[in-house]
């Protein structure tokens, strides 16, 4: 089965070596350990920050993504929420810069009775791809002329998310795991297991 040829950093984590893994299971665990603290929270708070912006790198977001967050539902210690982002993604070929549009869109659950949560998240990462043939003379990728085409991730996430009720510094950070659909590059869906995302931003 092959793996995904949409993006330089994509290329990165899909080579991810034997030390990468051992950093992954290193984050997991110390995000489960900190979100054990929920179950400590006895008098859930309710959310008055209802917003939230912040920066993730990895995650569904594929390389980077600017997203914006509203909590859609809430009762006791659980929590929905729903995020969108923009993000545009350095295609890796000779020649001038392509940069590629993607759009993460996500819905997270949240327990957690105060500013520690437990997070578990589904989404899909439409992208614009860029058609890419090697060129005979140097070797490198070149772009296809009128070879762009539509290509979509299907992102899960299990991890730890940092949000006060009362707004203020966000973060988060998780195992996101992903399946790559079929597109015109490949007939076959495709499933990433490892890789991992981190964000940044305010809730208010």
């Amino acid at each position: 089965m092959n793996l995904i040829p949409f993006s330089s950093m994509l290329h990165l984590f899909l080579k991810v070596n034997r030390f990468f893994r051992l950093k992954l299971i290193f984050v997991l665990v110390f995000s489960f350990a900190i979100s054990f603290k929920v179950t400590a929270q006895t008098e859930a708070e309710k959310f008055t920050a209802r917003n939230l912006v912040y920066l993730e790198i990895g995650g569904n977001a594929g390389q980077y993504a600017f997203n914006y967050g509203s909590l859609i539902y809430q009762k006791r210690a659980f929590k929905v929420i729903g995020s969108v982002g923009f993000s545009l993604w350095v295609e890796p070929i000779e020649g001038p810069t392509i940069w590629n549009p993607a759009i993460p869109l996500e819905v997270s659950t949240l327990f957690g009775a105060k500013k520690h949560h437990l997070e578990f998240g589904v989404g899909i990462t439409p992208f614009l791809q860029a058609g890419v043939n090697s060129s005979w003379e140097s070797g490198n990728l070149v772009q296809s002329k009128g070879a762009s085409h539509l290509g979509a991730i299907l992102p899960i996430r299990v991890g730890y998310r940092y949000q006060k009720p009362e707004g203020g510094f966000f973060f988060r950070v998780g195992y996101t795991p992903f399946f790559a659909m079929p597109n015109k590059t490949r007939e076959d869906w495709a499933f990433q297991s490892v890789f991992a995302g981190l964000g940044l931003g305010v809730s208010f």
